[in-house]
């Protein structure tokens, strides 16, 4: 009899967590979850490199345009300072 994988967690529990809410707010969450399913399956993270690099290009995608967010909102803020 084996353990149930903690990959294999329900719904409720993955909204508690907040790494999980972190990563649904990015877009990549299906990703996260494609790579802890090939992790669970494979035992091996050196065979998940595809998933894992899909996940990590989404992630730089999603902080590039978060930091150009932010650069926008310094320069408003700047320039509504100065008016």
């Amino acid at each position: 009899m084996t353990s149930p994988s903690p990959h294999n967690r329900s719904r409720s529990e993955d909204e508690d967590d907040p790494v999980d809410r972190m990563i649904s707010r990015t877009g990549c969450a299906e990703l996260h979850y494609a790579v802890q399913e090939c992790m669970a399956e494979q035992q091996d993270w050196r065979r998940c490199q595809s998933q894992v690099q899909t996940f990590k290009d989404c992630m730089a995608t999603f902080q590039n345009a978060r930091k150009e967010q932010l650069m926008k909102q310094r320069t408003n803020s700047t320039d509504s300072a100065h008016s």
